[in-house]
C-alpha cells in the first residue's frame, strides 16, 4: 500500500483553502481548549472533578446556558416576598461596574480586583471568626460544593431552630457561605427575597439555574474596600440567619 509523506500532506493542505481553514480551526480550538482547561482548573472547578471528564462535563453545562438565554442579572425570577435578613438601609446599590465575569458556569468566579490587605484579611477570617464564635450553630468543614477546596459555614444538624429546608435541600446539605480564595467572591444561602435584592443591587448574580440548587444560593462579588465589606459581612450574616434561624 503506498503511503503517503509529510511533504505531499503539507503541498495538499497549501493547495486546497477549505483543507487549510480546517487543520487551523482545528488548532486553535485545541490550543484555546487546554488553555481555557488549565485556567479552570487554576481558578477552582466548583465541586467538578479537576480532570478532563469533569471538564467536559461543565462545557456541555456552559453550552446548555449559552442557548438558554438565561440571563443571570435578571432578579425578577425571585420572590419579592417572604423573610427578609438583610438590614434594608445598609444595602446601597454597588458603586461602578460589575465585575467581569468568567464564561463558565463551573466554577461561578469573576476577575480578580484589586483589594487593600486588611480587606482581603476581614474576609478570609469571616467565616472561620463566626464558628470560633458560635460553635453551638456552626460547624466550619471543606466546602461539599467547592469540591472541599475551601471551608464552608455550615449550621448545625442539632439546632433547633434550623431551617427545615436546610435538612432537605441535600446539595448544600446546611451550607451558609463559603469564600473562593482565588478571587475572594462568595456564595451564599440567602432567603429568595434577600437573594433578589442582592442582584438588584448589584452586589452579585443569581446561580446558574442546576437542578435542586435553590434560587437563593446567590454569587457575591469581592469586596473592594471597608465599606464593601460591611455589606458582604451583612449579606452572611442575613444568609446565617436564613439557614439558622439566629441573628448574630
Amino acid at each position: 500500500m503506498a503511503t503517503i509523506s509529510p511533504n505531499e500532506i503539507i503541498v495538499t493542505l497549501t493547495s486546497n483553502p477549505v483543507a487549510t481553514g480546517v487543520c487551523a480551526t482545528a488548532v486553535l480550538g485545541i490550543v484555546w481548549t487546554i488553555h481555557d482547561f488549565r485556567e479552570w482548573i487554576a481558578f477552582g472547578t466548583g465541586g467538578s472533578s479537576p480532570t478532563w471528564s469533569g471538564y467536559f462535563r461543565m462545557t456541555k453545562l456552559r453550552i446548555r446556558q449559552a442557548l438558554s438565554n438565561n440571563d443571570l442579572l435578571d432578579a425578577s425570577v425571585l420572590q419579592q416576598t417572604g423573610p427578609s435578613y438583610l438590614p434594608s438601609a445598609s444595602l446601597t446599590p454597588r458603586s461602578g461596574p460589575r465585575p467581569h465575569i468568567i464564561p463558565r458556569i463551573l466554577p461561578q468566579r469573576q476577575r480578580p480586583e484589586p483589594i487593600p490587605p486588611a480587606t482581603l484579611s476581614r474576609l478570609h477570617s469571616l467565616i472561620p471568626s463566626l464558628a470560633s464564635a458560635h460553635p453551638d450553630l456552626f460547624e466550619l468543614s471543606p466546602s461539599k460544593t467547592e469540591g472541599k477546596t475551601t471551608d464552608g459555614l455550615y449550621g448545625r444538624a442539632d439546632v433547633d431552630t434550623l431551617n427545615p429546608v436546610a435538612r432537605e435541600v441535600a446539595i448544600l446539605d446546611r451550607e451558609i457561605a463559603h469564600v473562593h480564595p482565588t478571587e475572594n467572591s462568595l456564595h451564599v444561602w440567602l432567603s429568595e427575597r434577600d437573594a433578589r435584592a442582592v442582584v438588584e443591587g448589584g452586589w452579585g448574580a443569581r446561580f446558574p439555574p442546576l437542578e435542586r440548587v435553590p434560587p437563593g444560593w446567590v454569587f457575591v462579588y469581592a469586596p473592594r474596600d471597608e465599606g464593601e465589606m460591611d455589606i458582604v459581612e451583612s449579606i452572611v450574616k442575613a444568609a446565617v440567619r436564613w439557614v439558622t434561624g439566629v441573628k448574630v
